[in-house]
């Protein structure tokens, strides 16, 4: 056992964790406040129910022993071997100097489950049924992030024993998926009566935005699973990611309104942050400056493109995370540096790489986007179910309507 890298675990798990209250005031400044509580609410749900979920049955689906018996699911998801996590190893490291199967791995991917679903409520905020989330929420950890996490990391046929795609710390896993669900959801529960979204809070969405960049140090430097040189180049590119992609948002900004916004500066750096994510371990700092000023752009016109559909995907989530994540997954096979990854990309001569981001990611996000379309169409249709709050609540505001507090008291100009 290593003292030194059990402690970097650690911190890097309550780092993880803190990511989900900084997404809270992240997504909670940018909503009405008559849905600043409920808006931050869903998030601090998510942590309670994918906790309870990850022990008994989550863990051991992502990251259990592949199921066997059939070449047709062979990869597909881990068996039930840990159920409960009976039989965890609690000392951190075995001979080989591996966290799987531990403890510590147990927590640090817990985390990693927690924001996922988290992600996707900034697509139906103000509208959707709180009570209808949580069950949407077991299940599509169970049907959705669980496979995808073993598919990638937990030896199915995306990841190092399958496909060899490059997925450090969850563009594919978390972004892509995030990505697509919301997509689906923001179809499926209809456009706000009145989409116009003005922020309640600048500084709440700044300081989430602050306490995210925080905590995704944890995010990208844990996923090096050992506190050495790994890590401090995936927390170096990572940080330089953020700053070029919130700089570049910045800029483009005042060139195209002559003013530089807080709220955009703020999810400029988000999009450098979820597009670094899956390069984060095959990159250099050139490449990370290269991933930054692509987030940057790309992201900012993926969320114009969208404002000028009917989708109301409010919070942007699609755009920022899906469409962020899909950029980096390719970019990890365009920047990635053998010495760091083990693999050349595009730039080192080799398009091998880059065609397997591509389909590996293309694979996950119509996966997730038909496996969410379908739950979230049944749970619509259940009687005393469905999808939506009534037209009542969502003109209340569904601090009042769906928790019977409100985050402020005012004249109701808000």
């Amino acid at each position: 056992m290593d003292s030194g890298h059990t402690a970097w675990m650690l911190t890097a798990s309550a780092l993880v964790f803190f990511m989900t209250p900084g997404l809270a005031f992240f997504y909670g400044g940018l909503v009405r406040v008559k849905s600043l509580v409920n808006t931050i609410m869903l998030s601090f749900m998510t942590i309670c129910v994918v906790t309870i979920v990850w022990t008994l049955w989550g863990y051991s689906l992502a990251y259990g022993p592949n199921v066997s018996g059939s070449p047709l699911i062979e990869g597909l998801i881990g068996n039930f071997s840990v159920l409960g996590l009976d039989g965890i190893r609690w000392e951190p490291l075995d001979s080989e100097g591996s966290f799987g199967g531990s403890g510590v791995d147990v927590l640090f991917q817990m985390m990693f489950a927690i924001i996922t679903p988290a992600l996707i409520t900034g697509a139906f905020v103000e509208r959707f049924k709180f009570s209808t989330y949580l069950i949407f929420t077991v299940i599509w950890i169970t049907v959705v992030y669980a496979p995808v996490a073993h598919w990638v990391w937990g030896g199915g046929w995306i990841g190092a024993d399958g496909a060899g795609a490059l997925d450090f710390a969850g563009g594919i896993v978390i972004h892509i998926t995030a990505g697509a669900a919301a997509v689906a959801a923001a179809l499926l529960v209809g456009k706000r009566s009145n989409p116009g979204l003005q922020p309640n809070n600048v500084p709440y969405v700044i300081l989430g935005a602050a306490i995210l960049w925080f905590g995704w140090f944890g995010f990208n430097g844990g996923s090096a699973l050992m506190a050495d040189g790994y890590a401090v180049n995936a927390m170096l590119v990572t940080q330089i990611s953020a700053a070029t992609a919130a700089t570049t948002w910045g800029i483009i900004g005042l060139l195209t309104t002559g003013k530089i916004s807080g709220v955009g500066v703020a999810t400029g750096a988000i999009a450098g942050l979820a597009s670094v994510t899956p390069a984060a371990g095959s990159v250099n700092p050139l490449g990370a400056i290269a991933i930054g000023l692509g987030a940057g752009v790309i992201c900012y016109y993926a969320v114009e493109l969208i404002h000028r559909t009917n989708l109301d995907d409010a919070l942007d989530v699609f755009a920022v995370h899906g469409i962020g994540g899909l950029w980096g997954c390719i970019a990890a096979g365009i920047f990635a540096v053998e010495s760091i990854a083990g693999v050349k990309g595009v730039i080192e001569g080799s398009f091998d790489q880059v065609w397997i981001q591509i389909y590996t990611s293309v694979a996950v996000l119509i996966y997730t986007f038909v496996l969410s379309y379908v739950i979230l169409f049944v749970l619509d249709k259940i009687p005393g179910l469905g999808l939506r709050v009534s037209q009542s609540s969502e003109s209340q505001g569904l601090d009042l309507a769906e928790h019977g507090e409100q985050a402020e008291i005012n004249d109701g100009a808000n």
